[in-house]
Protein backbone atom coordinates (compact mmCIF):
# COMPACT_ATOMS: atom_id res chain seq x y z
CA UNK A 1 0.00 0.00 0.00
CA UNK A 2 2.78 2.33 0.95
CA UNK A 3 4.18 1.86 -2.49
CA UNK A 4 1.09 2.27 -4.16
CA UNK A 5 0.96 5.94 -2.36
CA UNK A 6 4.27 6.40 -3.34
CA UNK A 7 5.42 6.34 0.45
CA UNK A 8 8.78 5.72 1.15
CA UNK A 9 8.30 3.28 4.45
CA UNK A 10 10.14 0.83 5.29
CA UNK A 11 9.39 -2.57 6.27
CA UNK A 12 11.24 -5.24 7.95
CA UNK A 13 10.41 -8.53 9.16
CA UNK A 14 11.65 -9.18 12.63
CA UNK A 15 10.99 -11.60 15.83
CA UNK A 16 9.40 -10.05 18.50
CA UNK A 17 12.48 -9.48 20.54
CA UNK A 18 14.00 -7.27 18.09
CA UNK A 19 10.77 -4.76 17.24
CA UNK A 20 10.97 -2.17 19.15
CA UNK A 21 14.45 -1.54 18.76
CA UNK A 22 13.21 -1.79 14.40
CA UNK A 23 11.16 1.31 14.86
CA UNK A 24 13.46 3.57 14.23
CA UNK A 25 14.79 2.75 11.28
CA UNK A 26 11.66 0.76 9.37
CA UNK A 27 8.15 -0.53 10.10
CA UNK A 28 8.77 -3.98 12.24
CA UNK A 29 6.47 -6.69 11.34
CA UNK A 30 5.97 -10.06 12.61
CA UNK A 31 5.14 -13.10 9.62
CA UNK A 32 1.91 -14.45 9.72
CA UNK A 33 2.87 -17.24 7.40
CA UNK A 34 -0.57 -16.64 5.51
CA UNK A 35 -0.31 -14.98 2.08
CA UNK A 36 -2.70 -12.09 1.78
CA UNK A 37 -3.49 -11.00 -1.86
CA UNK A 38 -7.06 -8.70 -1.03
CA UNK A 39 -7.32 -5.18 -2.83
CA UNK A 40 -7.36 -1.86 -0.47
CA UNK A 41 -10.85 -1.42 -0.47
CA UNK A 42 -12.29 -4.76 -1.83
CA UNK A 43 -13.12 -6.41 0.65
CA UNK A 44 -12.44 -10.52 0.48
CA UNK A 45 -12.96 -13.54 2.56
CA UNK A 46 -9.72 -14.69 1.59
CA UNK A 47 -7.86 -12.38 3.88
CA UNK A 48 -9.91 -13.55 6.77
CA UNK A 49 -7.58 -16.14 7.98
CA UNK A 50 -4.52 -14.21 7.97
CA UNK A 51 -6.90 -11.19 9.56
CA UNK A 52 -7.62 -14.26 12.58
CA UNK A 53 -3.90 -15.04 13.00
CA UNK A 54 -2.43 -11.53 13.61
CA UNK A 55 -5.24 -11.34 16.34
CA UNK A 56 -4.89 -15.20 17.48
CA UNK A 57 -0.63 -14.07 17.62
CA UNK A 58 -1.22 -10.43 19.39
CA UNK A 59 -2.78 -12.15 22.17
CA UNK A 60 -0.42 -14.64 22.75
CA UNK A 61 2.45 -12.45 22.81
CA UNK A 62 0.71 -10.44 25.25
CA UNK A 63 -0.27 -12.93 27.74
CA UNK A 64 3.33 -14.42 27.68
CA UNK A 65 4.49 -10.69 28.24
CA UNK A 66 6.46 -10.30 25.54
CA UNK A 67 4.04 -8.05 24.32
CA UNK A 68 2.76 -4.86 26.73
CA UNK A 69 -0.25 -4.47 24.85
CA UNK A 70 -2.49 -5.51 21.89
CA UNK A 71 -3.60 -2.41 19.82
CA UNK A 72 -6.09 -3.78 16.85
CA UNK A 73 -6.86 -2.46 13.72
CA UNK A 74 -10.75 -2.41 12.58
CA UNK A 75 -11.67 -5.53 11.25
CA UNK A 76 -15.04 -6.16 8.98
CA UNK A 77 -16.88 -8.71 10.67
CA UNK A 78 -19.08 -9.80 7.42
CA UNK A 79 -16.43 -10.10 5.61
CA UNK A 80 -15.54 -13.03 8.72
CA UNK A 81 -18.63 -14.24 8.38
CA UNK A 82 -18.34 -15.19 5.00
CA UNK A 83 -15.11 -17.10 6.23
CA UNK A 84 -16.78 -18.86 8.92
CA UNK A 85 -16.34 -17.01 12.12
CA UNK A 86 -19.03 -17.64 14.48
CA UNK A 87 -18.16 -15.07 17.17
CA UNK A 88 -20.58 -11.56 17.52
CA UNK A 89 -17.59 -9.18 17.06
CA UNK A 90 -14.03 -8.44 17.63
CA UNK A 91 -14.35 -8.33 21.17
CA UNK A 92 -15.94 -11.34 22.10
CA UNK A 93 -13.36 -13.42 20.27
CA UNK A 94 -10.80 -11.42 22.47
CA UNK A 95 -12.68 -12.28 25.74
CA UNK A 96 -12.58 -16.52 24.19
CA UNK A 97 -8.77 -16.04 23.57
CA UNK A 98 -8.63 -14.57 26.95
CA UNK A 99 -10.27 -17.31 28.76
CA UNK A 100 -7.98 -20.02 30.93
CA UNK A 101 -8.45 -23.69 30.21
CA UNK A 102 -11.17 -25.33 30.72
CA UNK A 103 -12.98 -21.87 32.31
CA UNK A 104 -15.28 -19.18 30.82
CA UNK A 105 -14.28 -16.56 28.93
CA UNK A 106 -14.05 -13.16 31.44
CA UNK A 107 -16.67 -10.98 30.10
CA UNK A 108 -15.48 -7.90 28.21
CA UNK A 109 -16.70 -4.59 28.58
CA UNK A 110 -16.51 -1.34 25.59
CA UNK A 111 -15.24 1.68 27.40
CA UNK A 112 -14.97 4.92 24.38
CA UNK A 113 -12.53 6.93 26.18
CA UNK A 114 -11.04 10.65 25.43
CA UNK A 115 -9.51 13.76 27.03
CA UNK A 116 -13.25 15.02 27.32
CA UNK A 117 -15.24 12.10 27.70
CA UNK A 118 -15.45 8.40 28.48
CA UNK A 119 -18.81 6.55 28.01
CA UNK A 120 -19.28 2.31 28.57
CA UNK A 121 -22.17 1.04 26.53
CA UNK A 122 -24.23 -1.16 29.05
CA UNK A 123 -25.95 -3.24 26.16
CA UNK A 124 -24.41 -3.01 22.68
CA UNK A 125 -24.62 -4.90 19.42
CA UNK A 126 -28.63 -5.59 19.65
CA UNK A 127 -31.54 -3.83 18.14
CA UNK A 128 -33.03 -0.92 20.14
CA UNK A 129 -35.96 -2.46 20.94
CA UNK A 130 -34.46 -5.64 22.35
CA UNK A 131 -33.09 -2.85 25.12
CA UNK A 132 -35.37 -2.84 27.54
CA UNK A 133 -35.21 -6.54 27.63
CA UNK A 134 -31.92 -7.17 28.00
CA UNK A 135 -31.23 -5.02 30.55
CA UNK A 136 -31.89 -6.46 34.30
CA UNK A 137 -29.55 -5.47 37.79
CA UNK A 138 -27.27 -7.87 37.15
CA UNK A 139 -25.92 -6.85 34.13
CA UNK A 140 -25.68 -3.26 34.93
CA UNK A 141 -23.99 -3.87 38.74
CA UNK A 142 -21.73 -6.77 36.95
CA UNK A 143 -20.52 -4.05 34.08
CA UNK A 144 -20.21 -1.28 36.34
CA UNK A 145 -18.15 -3.61 38.57
CA UNK A 146 -15.35 -4.01 35.60
CA UNK A 147 -15.48 -0.33 35.05
CA UNK A 148 -14.53 0.36 38.40
CA UNK A 149 -11.88 -2.29 39.09
CA UNK A 150 -10.05 -1.66 35.60
CA UNK A 151 -10.43 2.22 36.19
CA UNK A 152 -8.82 2.11 39.59
CA UNK A 153 -6.01 -0.71 38.46
CA UNK A 154 -5.34 0.66 34.69
CA UNK A 155 -6.23 3.99 34.69
CA UNK A 156 -5.10 4.99 38.34
CA UNK A 157 -8.13 6.55 39.52
CA UNK A 158 -8.79 5.23 43.19
CA UNK A 159 -12.39 6.28 43.38
CA UNK A 160 -13.55 6.44 39.90
CA UNK A 161 -16.69 8.34 39.63
CA UNK A 162 -19.39 6.32 37.46
CA UNK A 163 -22.14 8.51 36.19
CA UNK A 164 -25.51 6.51 34.99
CA UNK A 165 -28.00 7.80 31.76
CA UNK A 166 -31.40 7.10 32.28
CA UNK A 167 -32.80 4.50 29.48
CA UNK A 168 -35.70 6.62 29.24
CA UNK A 169 -36.60 10.23 28.55
CA UNK A 170 -35.94 12.21 31.73
CA UNK A 171 -34.74 8.78 33.24
CA UNK A 172 -38.32 8.15 33.03
CA UNK A 173 -39.99 11.14 35.22
CA UNK A 174 -40.43 8.75 38.66
CA UNK A 175 -42.25 6.20 35.93
CA UNK A 176 -43.96 8.34 33.85
CA UNK A 177 -42.24 7.57 30.86
CA UNK A 178 -41.47 4.42 31.29
CA UNK A 179 -40.76 2.05 34.56
CA UNK A 180 -37.09 0.72 33.89
CA UNK A 181 -35.38 3.73 35.14
CA UNK A 182 -37.02 3.58 38.20
CA UNK A 183 -37.23 -0.35 38.85
CA UNK A 184 -33.93 -1.22 37.12
CA UNK A 185 -31.51 1.16 37.14
CA UNK A 186 -32.05 3.12 40.14
CA UNK A 187 -31.83 -0.81 42.08
CA UNK A 188 -28.71 -1.11 40.70
CA UNK A 189 -26.78 2.35 41.30
CA UNK A 190 -27.94 1.41 44.89
CA UNK A 191 -26.59 -1.75 45.30
CA UNK A 192 -23.52 -0.45 43.52
CA UNK A 193 -23.36 2.43 46.29
CA UNK A 194 -23.80 -0.26 49.15
CA UNK A 195 -20.51 -1.59 47.55
CA UNK A 196 -18.62 1.45 48.01
CA UNK A 197 -18.89 2.47 44.34
CA UNK A 198 -19.30 5.77 42.93
CA UNK A 199 -22.04 5.66 41.30
CA UNK A 200 -24.65 7.99 40.95
CA UNK A 201 -27.98 8.45 38.41
CA UNK A 202 -30.23 7.33 36.51
CA UNK A 203 -29.62 11.41 34.65
CA UNK A 204 -31.67 12.08 32.22
CA UNK A 205 -29.34 11.62 28.90
CA UNK A 206 -29.88 15.11 27.07
CA UNK A 207 -28.23 16.79 30.06
CA UNK A 208 -25.36 14.38 30.86
CA UNK A 209 -22.70 15.44 28.05
CA UNK A 210 -22.09 19.27 27.89
CA UNK A 211 -19.05 20.53 29.95
CA UNK A 212 -20.13 21.14 32.91
CA UNK A 213 -21.76 18.06 33.47
CA UNK A 214 -18.78 15.90 32.02
CA UNK A 215 -16.61 17.59 34.74
CA UNK A 216 -18.95 15.82 37.86
CA UNK A 217 -18.02 12.03 36.44
CA UNK A 218 -14.91 9.74 35.17
CA UNK A 219 -17.22 7.57 32.79
CA UNK A 220 -20.90 7.98 31.89
CA UNK A 221 -22.51 4.35 31.77
CA UNK A 222 -25.37 4.26 29.07
CA UNK A 223 -28.16 2.04 28.38
CA UNK A 224 -27.50 1.34 24.60
CA UNK A 225 -25.26 2.01 21.76
CA UNK A 226 -25.88 5.38 20.23
CA UNK A 227 -26.25 6.65 23.90
CA UNK A 228 -23.21 6.17 24.57
CA UNK A 229 -21.14 6.56 21.06
CA UNK A 230 -23.07 9.74 19.80
CA UNK A 231 -21.96 12.08 22.28
CA UNK A 232 -18.04 10.54 22.36
CA UNK A 233 -18.22 10.70 18.65
CA UNK A 234 -19.86 14.16 18.21
CA UNK A 235 -17.25 15.93 20.60
CA UNK A 236 -13.94 12.90 19.78
CA UNK A 237 -14.25 11.48 16.61
CA UNK A 238 -10.31 11.81 15.24
CA UNK A 239 -9.58 11.15 18.87
CA UNK A 240 -11.68 8.69 20.17
CA UNK A 241 -10.36 5.00 21.81
CA UNK A 242 -11.93 1.97 21.95
CA UNK A 243 -10.62 0.20 25.30
CA UNK A 244 -11.74 -3.50 26.30
CA UNK A 245 -12.37 -3.87 30.17
CA UNK A 246 -12.74 -6.99 31.91
CA UNK A 247 -9.58 -8.47 29.95
CA UNK A 248 -6.65 -9.91 31.61
CA UNK A 249 -4.43 -7.71 29.00
CA UNK A 250 -4.74 -4.15 27.54
CA UNK A 251 -6.09 -3.66 24.58
CA UNK A 252 -7.39 -0.60 22.34
CA UNK A 253 -8.16 0.34 18.82
CA UNK A 254 -9.48 3.02 16.99
CA UNK A 255 -13.16 3.67 17.74
CA UNK A 256 -13.85 3.81 14.15
CA UNK A 257 -14.53 1.62 11.10
CA UNK A 258 -12.73 0.21 8.17
CA UNK A 259 -13.59 2.94 5.70
CA UNK A 260 -13.32 0.81 2.87
CA UNK A 261 -14.50 3.56 0.45
CA UNK A 262 -11.40 5.60 1.02
CA UNK A 263 -8.77 2.49 1.49
CA UNK A 264 -5.95 3.50 -0.91
CA UNK A 265 -6.42 6.78 -1.65
CA UNK A 266 -4.22 8.40 1.25
CA UNK A 267 -6.58 10.45 3.13
CA UNK A 268 -7.41 8.84 6.07
CA UNK A 269 -6.31 10.47 8.92
CA UNK A 270 -4.53 8.30 11.67
CA UNK A 271 -5.64 10.28 14.88
CA UNK A 272 -7.66 7.78 16.22
CA UNK A 273 -5.02 4.94 16.16
CA UNK A 274 -2.30 7.45 17.27
CA UNK A 275 -4.56 7.67 20.13
CA UNK A 276 -4.64 3.94 20.79
CA UNK A 277 -1.30 3.79 20.77
CA UNK A 278 -0.37 6.03 23.04
CA UNK A 279 -3.25 4.97 25.58
CA UNK A 280 -1.90 1.20 25.39
CA UNK A 281 1.59 2.21 26.76
CA UNK A 282 -0.10 4.08 29.05
CA UNK A 283 -2.10 1.17 30.55
CA UNK A 284 0.33 -0.94 29.81
CA UNK A 285 2.32 0.82 32.00
CA UNK A 286 0.25 1.09 35.09
CA UNK A 287 -1.22 -2.18 35.01
CA UNK A 288 -0.68 -4.35 37.72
Amino acid sequence: MAARLGLAVPIREVAIHDAAATFAEALPVLATGIAVAAEPGRPDPASAAGTLRSIDEAVRLARSGLAAAVVTNPIAKHVLYAAGFSHPGHTEYLATLAAEPGAAPPRPVMLLWSDDLAVVPVTIHIPLAAVPRALDEDLIVETARIVHADYRARFGIAAPRLAFAGLNPHAGEAGTIGTEDRDVVAPAIARLQAEGIAASGPYPADTMFHARARRGYDVALCMYHDQALIPIKTLAFDEGVNVTLGLPFVRTSPDHGTAFDIAGRGIARPDSLIAALRLAGRLAAAAP
